[in-house]
């Protein structure tokens, strides 16, 4: 493959979409295709798709088109979700060479050297039920932060997700796997482990072990000073799992936990596994042990049936839980799942105005958090960005935090004061001498 030296990469989507891209270029590296630089053109473009919403797909469409008008001569393979569940339909978008699946991911990079021996479209999809392997990834091109996928898949049902189709049935990298990743990790000197997957918590199904068992093995990797968890849903944190993350020195206080809606119907109508009391007692059993803990909440609006009470009770509960951040999308209609039968389609003016509101009510949500950390000092996890003369990294607690760039402190924990809130939602930090400690 002589004529194809050089990859350029787009991930969209989740975080473990990120860890499978960062996965895929190294093994296009190990066949000599460099990674090319941002501006750069490519000979081969890797587009990892996602399908969580019609956007999304659309989303996707637009790249490839773009990308196709800018370098007609590149090969283009898109893989992911939307891969997964529409491949016809991105075989027929011009410019499409490969369209490959979930199941056949891990043979891509030989995919792309067949396609660049012979042009002409192929794909590579197959059906829910044989999405049965594992392609085991963790992202490399941050040189703080990593994201390690250790699940894929779900066996829960929810009545508008396209991802047990898209991905398949719950499973998982073995312990063992997944603690010698991290020690990959750890030798390129990269401090901080996202723990990324379908339904995190649901670790084990495949091979009989637990999450906890998995957390308690990472937490012995030397190396690694932080750990976090992507999302879990609210009935699989656990007590055991919250009084390992309280007790643990590696394990940040900070939870992504999907909510979707603050009413009780609607959850029933999205066969969600809890209430909203159970929700909430989950929140409260975290803050008992880390009261300083972020908390992110995903939320659907417009779910079929949701009438303006139905909002009002999730605005009021949010309200109520006071997490630190939320993360809003409006209901999207996908293909062969329940939800799309249902009667009662919420207007789409009425959902972008629900939304709206959720925005500003995580903007509030957010401002009132960070200020409580005004004056305390805090550990900070900084980057290589540069930008406009600052430095940005992360709190225990995920609070984004800038200070005057200084290239020491790259990659490193540094103790700061925070001093200031801007503009943009980011906290201002000056340099600490004392030990960092959270509030």
């Amino acid at each position: 493959m002589q004529s194809a030296k050089k990859a350029g990469f787009y991930t969209l989507g989740c975080k473990l979409n990120f860890s499978e891209t960062s996965t895929i270029a190294r093994e296009l590296e190990q066949e000599g295709i460099v990674r090319a630089r941002r501006g750069e053109s490519a000979d081969i473009y890797i587009v990892n798709s996602c399908s969580v919403t019609e956007h999304a797909d659309k989303k996707c469409r637009n790249l490839i088109r773009k990308i196709h008008r800018m370098n007609p001569g590149a090969i283009i393979a898109v893989t992911g979700c939307y891969a997964q569940l529409k491949p016809n339909e991105l075989a027929a978008i011009p410019g499409v060479d490969l369209v490959i699946g979930n199941q056949e991911k891990g043979e891509l990079s030989r995919k792309v050297r067949e396609i660049a021996q012979k042009r002409g479209i192929s794909v590579y999809a197959c059906d829910a039920e044989e999405l049965t392997s594992f392609f085991a990834a963790f992202s490399s091109g941050d040189r703080t932060r990593a994201f390690l996928k250790v699940q894929d898949g779900c066996d829960y049902r929810c009545s508008y997700c396209t991802i047990p189709l898209a991905r398949g049935a719950s499973r998982n990298l073995p312990i063992a796997q997944a603690v010698a990743e991290a020690r990959k990790i750890a030798a390129a000197g990269q401090q901080e482990i996202v723990l990324t997957g379908i339904n995190t918590g649901d670790f084990g199904r495949t091979t009989g072990e637990s999450f906890l068992d998995l957390l308690r093995q990472l937490d012995r990797v030397p190396g690694i000073q932080r750990y976090r968890i992507s999302s879990i849903e609210p009935n699989l944190l656990t007590d055991e799992i919250i009084a390992f993350t309280a007790g643990s020195a590696k394990f940040q206080p900070h939870f992504h936990i999907p909510l979707q809606s603050g009413s009780n119907w609607i959850l029933q109508q999205m066969r969600r596994r809890y209430d909203t009391e159970r929700f909430a007692e989950r929140i409260d059993a975290v803050r008992r042990v880390m009261p300083d803990t972020f908390f992110g909440i995903d939320v659907i609006v417009g779910f079929p049936g949701e009438t303006e009470a139905d909002f009002l009770d999730t605005y009021r509960f949010l309200e109520r839980v006071n997490p630190a951040f939320l993360h809003v999308f409006p209901y999207s209609v996908r293909p062969n799942t329940p939800a799309a039968q249902l009667p009662d389609r919420v207007d789409p003016h009425v959902m972008e105005q629900r939304v709206k509101r959720l925005t500003e009510l995580s903007a509030a949500l957010h401002r009132r958090f960070a200020r409580r950390f005004l004056g305390c000092t805090a550990g900070v996890l900084f980057e290589s960005t540069r930008k406009g003369g600052l430095m940005f990294g992360y709190t225990e607690n995920y609070l984004r935090v800038e200070m005057p760039y200084d290239r020491q402190s790259i990659n490193r924990i540094v103790p700061v004061r925070l001093t200031g809130w801007t503009a943009e939602g980011h906290l201002t930090a000056e340099k600490n001498n004392a030990d960092a400690s959270n509030h």
